[in-house]
């Protein structure tokens, strides 16, 4: 604490009752990164650990680094840690992610309900032949399991995922790295599938900013027994990208075997690329995964798209120019993004919330300003409206209706109008349909630049995509979302 060390190892002996944090009033501030060495098997053994180094008072909080070696059966413990520090946080704090300290990916438990899933197609593919780490016969003979019935079909009570675990110990390593590489394949697959779709429960979620200003408030429900108010806040997030510099970049990425130079053609911004965790479809197709690693961000791609894409390869002395540059302009923007955000007494409104944005948020900013809630997006704030009977008067933005309906294949109502964009397939082509309108206003809406077809004696009004968020400007005109009062 002093700083007359610059090191410290200790074991669960010296883990009770000490701070060996970044204390304000210490003379060594410097942040820690805590090494993780042996997990163990107790969830509260390794908190007790780890809240030696996080602790309150502290200049900064210290990176946690779990680390394995390159078995992959290893993973089994880290998923065991993984899996009792997210429920001893349930219990203890009423949200999962207080208990991991978002120290593991969704992707590392592998005894959630995803992993499951993926073992048991696992066992599918193996079982049909198109796994190509090992065969059937040859995964029973060494694991020593059965997974066939009497009628030589797989068994409806397959070994769990434990089991499974503990008799991969014992395969050799090369076996067992490549049995473990297919089957984290099929996770992923999982894990990106609900985080696109914005299903992945991973507990409260937090976003921080360097300035959260509200911009507008409005009520949306007060219980009538306890008079607590649920609100709409419209607020506008003020962000500072982390920035990656190039020399770190090259310490942590540079020196990998297959990293790769490229530059987008069109944007004119490089990333680093390397390989990633494939993913694996349930026909047993593997799916090249290629991280993208850039300055401000880093990002997850398919091979096969990223082949079609703008992307292209240089060399490395005409790659650092352009990555310092790039860096020196990120780190000094600030980028605002304006969200909608349902806060307060949530559970009597949970139901009519937008489906597809499930997750609870914490937006904080520096200045200690928090707000929890759920997530509303303005496609979505007709809707909400109409089913809670109330008026919101929010300035909506018609690219993201446009985009709703036409990326998302979803009926979006618009504001303050009987008015709806729905995505309709018509002669094999995609095109956003206008619902709802009133016929007698037919030539005024082609005015607007709405074309009709008529398709089974039935007319019908498109929206042309290149117009289409100034035709949307135009049709709602006052951003007034009100409900039916009828």
């Amino acid at each position: 604490m002093d700083g007359s060390k610059r090191i410290i190892v200790f074991s669960d002996a010296g883990g009770t009752g000490r701070s060996y944090h970044a204390d304000r009033n210490a003379r060594n501030q410097c942040r820690r990164i805590h090494y993780l060495l042996e997990p163990g098997w107790r969830a509260d053994a390794a908190i007790q650990g780890l809240g030696r180094s996080h602790r309150t008072h502290q200049a900064s909080a210290p990176l946690f680094r779990p680390v394995t070696t390159d078995v992959k059966g290893e993973k089994r413990f880290i998923s065991t840690i993984a899996r009792r520090l997210d429920s001893l946080g349930a219990l203890t704090r009423g949200q999962r992610q207080t208990g991991g300290q978002n120290l593991f990916d969704a992707a590392d438990n592998l005894e959630s309900i995803h992993a499951k899933e993926a073992l048991n197609r696992w066992y599918h593919l193996l079982h049909g032949g198109k796994l190509t780490s090992i065969d059937f016969a040859a995964f029973e003979r060494r694991s020593g399991l059965k997974l066939l019935n009497e009628d030589g079909e797989l068994r409806e009570d397959l070994p769990p995922i434990q089991r499974w675990l503990n008799r991969l110990l014992a395969f050799p390593i090369d076996l067992q790295n490549a049995v473990f590489d297919e089957y984290l394949a099929l996770v992923e697959a999982r894990i990106d599938a609900l985080r696109e779709a914005g299903k992945l429960d991973v507990g409260v979620e937090t976003i921080l900013a360097e300035k959260v200003v509200e911009i507008e408030r409005h009520l949306l429900q007060t219980d009538h027994h306890s008079q607590a108010e649920t609100h709409l806040l419209r607020l506008e997030l003020h962000f500072r990208p982390s920035v990656l510099s190039f020399d770190r970049m090259m310490a942590t990425t540079g020196q990998r075997a297959r990293v790769r130079w490229l530059r987008n053609g069109r944007s004119g911004m490089v990333a680093a690329a390397v390989p990633g965790v494939s993913m694996m479809a349930d026909d047993g197709e593997v799916l090249p995964i290629i991280q993208l690693i850039r300055p401000a961000k880093a990002e997850r791609i398919k091979r096969a798209a990223l082949d079609e894409s703008h992307w292209h390869d240089i060399d490395l002395a005409s790659f650092e120019p352009l990555w310092r540059a790039e860096a020196e302009i990120a780190s000094q923007r600030i980028e605002v993004e304006t969200v909608n955000i349902a806060t307060g007494l949530l559970l009597p409104i949970w139901n009519k919330l937008p489906r597809d944005q499930v997750r609870v948020w914490r937006i904080a900013d520096r200045d200690g300003a928090s707000y929890l809630g759920r997530i509303v997006p303005d496609a979505d704030l007709g809707e909400l409206a109409e089913r809670l009977g109330v008026k919101i008067t929010i300035d909506v933005d018609p690219a993201a209706l446009v985009h709703a309906a036409n990326s998302h294949g979803r009926r979006v109502n618009l504001p303050g109008t009987e008015l709806a964009l729905v995505s309709a397939l018509v002669n094999g082509s995609r095109r956003i349909e206008l619902k709802g309108y009133a016929p007698e206003r037919l030539d005024w809406y082609k005015s607007l630049g709405l074309f009709s077809e008529i398709i089974a004696y039935k007319t019908r009004l498109f929206v042309p995509i290149d117009r289409a968020e100034a035709i949307i400007a135009a049709l709602i005109g006052q951003p007034t979302l009100c409900a039916n009062a009828a």
